[in-house]
């Protein structure tokens, strides 16, 4: 039963039976920690029906209440909020019923379909830091959306085509010697990531000469010979020169295995994965079908352009003269064809917010061509990822490696977890797992934690804590539910979550996990995996003070302690149901 709404419900008949009025507004809000209450009703709106002050219409409502709703203890008045306060046969039925819920926190069918585009790699460098808020926020986005009933379809865009293809490529042609994955044992998008980077090196370097015989920088940057080469081996890829276009195929299939390797290390999957090598053809109608109906124009240069100026934008090229496509045409055509083949109720791209204004004019210039659901496209734009030491540049190799932090994940958690000596009977393969188990919980949670939209700092040595808001604190919690229950069950001893009256303590435990349903659809509303996983951590710090103050297994009475045991067992349920929507496994034991 969702307290907000039974209690909506109750305070409706009341309204009713003291004003004669029905279908009333109701202002419902949980009761604030300095008041004692479960629910507070905003009284003010209400003092016109009764025609006497806010108090007096609150003091009203609330001896109606107590006298005709059996599940109301008390009330309270402050100013013009009423603070109602539930029994404790209330809140025991309550936990009856999220016991009895083998989905709590999930919502039926909605008959929408959501499209969550994340990933979106390019094919000329390995995965790094920043790609791994972009994966966890996508996956975990997606697994809310499901919670909230939606159907969901999580799709990649792979950028493997343009001009940053083509300097890999190229540096590779110049100074690779014939370097491949096998011959080097490196992983293949490594391998191709180090020749973006040495093309970067040997550009910087041809600009700087250019500029000592007294070349302008901006023109020295066009004259660089190496970037003039980049420029035509990609014109030679869109005219299907077969041996650029072999090249590129042999080198892509490098990256792709080491992508695919990285993905399985996050735990993030997709239902369908696009390629812009596919995708800028449609696009490239999409502006022939614009420049007809007069959306679009042609420039003196052969270049096509779309000009935004009274929509609050600038103009906006869309194929450059020598005719080749820029990411908004490939955008254009993934769009509609997109739709075509899911007609989406939303399109969500999971996308950095450097790139807010490209998406702001991509909606305009769909709704210009008369595509009525550009409405329904949504950019999650998050923030960067920096490190204590600074921000990360890809063209400098100063990126740091999802695969190399990865690992240290994992071998920050062995240390800490040896540390502890409390493994020592657990085989050695298991142990491994297990490791692997918290340094991945410990990265996503410390990712996921943070506001999507806000620039965040991350510091591998603050993420693997036991204690404080982190996900190995919430695991850690999790696998000592789980000690409890096992030894429980070696006595014998069912939980049973109405064999008792329950306390005070127990009462917040399960007035917290009545909320998880709404913080689960305000999560997905807002597309923000941190309000679950700070509503886990809440729940977790709550439940261990709990732990550390009451008696559990040595409670003497049978009933209680059967209860007590059902409480335990369903605040585990809560918190895997909550860190499973963030991908996050929980150990039983640690």
């Amino acid at each position: 039963m969702n307290v907000e709404l039974y209690v909506n419900q109750k305070v409706t008949e009341c309204v009713k039976a003291l004003y004669g009025s029905e279908n009333v507004a109701l202002q419902l809000q949980k009761t604030r920690k300095e008041f004692e209450g479960d629910i507070t009703l905003v009284v003010f709106p209400l003092a016109t029906l009764s025609g006497k002050s806010p108090e007096e219409t609150g003091e009203e409502i609330g001896q109606w209440l107590a006298s005709n709703v059996p599940q109301v203890e008390a009330f309270s008045v402050v100013k013009g909020f009423l603070n109602i306060k539930l029994c404790g046969a209330f809140w025991r039925e309550q936990l009856v019923q999220i016991a009895a819920d083998s989905s709590f926190g999930c919502f039926p069918p909605s008959g929408k379909t959501v499209m969550v585009e994340y990933s979106s790699p390019n094919t000329n460098k390995p995965l790094h830091l920043g790609h791994i808020r972009n994966n966890l926020l996508g996956y975990s986005v997606s697994k809310i959306l499901e919670a909230n009933g939606h159907k969901v379809i999580k799709v990649n865009l792979v950028n493997d085509r343009g001009i940053h293809i083509c300097k890999s490529m190229l540096a590779w042609q110049k100074f690779g010697n014939g370097e491949t994955p096998q011959s080097s044992g490196k992983k293949g998008d490594h391998l191709v990531g180090e020749y973006y980077v040495k093309f970067d090196k040997e550009y910087k370097r041809q600009v700087s000469s250019l500029m000592h015989t007294g070349v302008a920088e901006d023109e020295a940057k066009r004259q660089a010979p190496i970037m003039q080469e980049a420029q035509n081996m990609l014109l030679l890829w869109e005219q299907g020169n077969d041996e650029v276009f072999d090249l590129w195929e042999e080198m892509n299939s490098w990256v792709y295995e080491g992508f695919d390797s990285t993905y399985k290390k996050l735990g993030v999957c997709f239902d369908k994965t696009y390629y812009e090598s596919k995708t800028y053809l449609l696009g490239k109608e999409i502006v022939k079908e614009g420049m007809k109906k007069g959306v679009f124009f042609r420039r003196e240069d052969g270049s096509v352009w779309c000009d935004l100026t009274a929509d609050g934008f600038d103009q906006k090229l869309l194929l450059r003269s020598d005719g080749t496509s820029v990411y908004m045409t490939q955008d254009l055509g993934t769009a509609r064809q997109r739709f075509s083949e899911y007609s989406f109720s939303e399109l969500i791209y999971v996308v950095g917010n450097e790139q807010n204004y490209h998406f702001q004019v991509l909606k305009v210039i769909l709704k210009k061509l008369g595509y009525t659901w550009a409405d329904s496209i949504n950019h999650l734009s998050y923030g960067m990822v920096e490190l204590p030491e600074g921000k990360m540049k890809s063209r400098e190799g100063t990126v740091v490696d999802a695969d190399d932090l990865i690992e240290g994940m994992v071998a920050t958690a062995r240390e800490t977890s040896l540390e502890l000596g409390k493994l020592t009977d657990m085989p050695a393969e298991e142990q491994e797992q297990l490791f692997r188990t918290i340094g991945m919980g410990a990265l996503k949670y410390f990712i996921l934690k943070v506001d999507p939209k806000k620039t965040m700092l991350f510091d591998p040595k603050e993420s693997i804590d036991f204690n404080g808001n982190t996900g190995s604190f919430i695991q850690y919690t999790f696998a000592r539910i789980c000690s409890v229950l096992r030894k429980a069950h070696e006595q014998q001893l069912e939980p049973d979550a109405g064999a008792a009256e329950l306390g005070a303590r127990e009462v917040e435990l399960v007035k917290n996990m009545a909320d998880f349903p709404q913080v689960v659809a305000q999560a997905g509303a807002e597309h923000s995996p941190a309000l679950i996983a700070n509503y886990t951590f809440e729940l977790a710090k709550e439940f261990n003070q709990y732990y550390h103050d009451i008696s559990i297994l040595k409670e003497e009475n049978v009933a209680v302690k059967q209860q007590r045991l059902a409480l335990l067992r369903q605040v585990g349920k809560v918190l895997k149901a909550a860190m499973g929507l963030l991908g996050i496994e929980l150990p039983e034991r640690m």
